[in-house]
């Protein structure tokens, strides 16, 4: 449901529109490593040690990734259609240029995650943390962040549409020449921006949100802030 946002003249905020993932029933993943370009339809990837592979073009379909490991994993170019991602770990996966839509990803564990010019389109990443995740040049449109750390995530560039921040941590954002459309940040407790304070336009904070960032901003403005003599 559309939400009223805070001192914008009743103005609507549009709602992200969250991914509905039902899988089919899934046959076990019969071991191996991936492959490049490889296509993975119904299957279910348990426990499974994915470091150091390359299954850069893949395509995974109606599949369920449970507490695999991705540390080092090529999965540029990657397409994950309605698939349900749980309790993934690894430093430094691959991601670029992926496509992701109608998934869910949650309890994650990732650190350096590259999904720069990646395409996320009804995604939900809920619960767990995740440091330090390029999404420069990428597009979001109905992503929600909710009951997540966000640990200097990086923006930069980026097209964000419909896109939602809900009771999550979000530290030293960069915003950098990113557009934003419908970004509703009110769920985001705290909420730290970095850099690109001024790339908000199209986004809603709360009153609360704006006093905390009025350093920022006055910053930004080049405003200095000194009290009376």
């Amino acid at each position: 449901m559309a939400r009223r946002a805070a001192g914008g003249g009743g103005t609507a905020v549009k709602a992200a529109r969250r991914p509905e993932v039902r899988l089919p029933s899934l046959e076990p993943y019969g071991g191996g490593e991936l492959e490049p370009d490889g296509d993975y339809d119904g299957l279910e990837f348990r426990g499974a040690d994915f470091a150091g592979q390359d299954a850069a073009g893949a395509r995974f379909m109606d599949c369920a990734l449970t507490a695999c490991a991705l540390d080092e994993t090529s999965l540029r170019r990657v397409r994950l259609l309605d698939s349900v991602l749980t309790g993934l770990r690894g430093v430094g996966t691959d991601l670029a240029e992926a496509t992701l839509r109608d998934v869910e990803l949650v309890d994650a564990r990732l650190g350096g995650t590259q999904l720069h010019g990646a395409a996320l389109e009804r995604v939900l990443i809920r619960g767990g943390k995740i440091d330090y995740l390029n999404l420069r040049r990428a597009r979001l449109k109905d992503v929600v962040f909710e009951g997540c750390v966000l640990v200097e995530p990086d923006f930069g560039g980026a097209r964000l549409e419909r896109v939602a921040f809900v009771d999550c941590a979000v530290k030293e954002a960069d915003f950098s020449a990113a557009a934003c459309t419908e970004v509703d940040l009110r769920g985001a407790a705290p909420l730290e921006i970095a850099r690109g304070v001024d790339r908000l336009a199209g986004a809603v904070i709360s009153p609360a949100q704006l006093l905390d960032l009025a350093p920022v901003l006055a910053a930004e403005l080049g405003v200095r802030v000194l009290a009376e003599q």
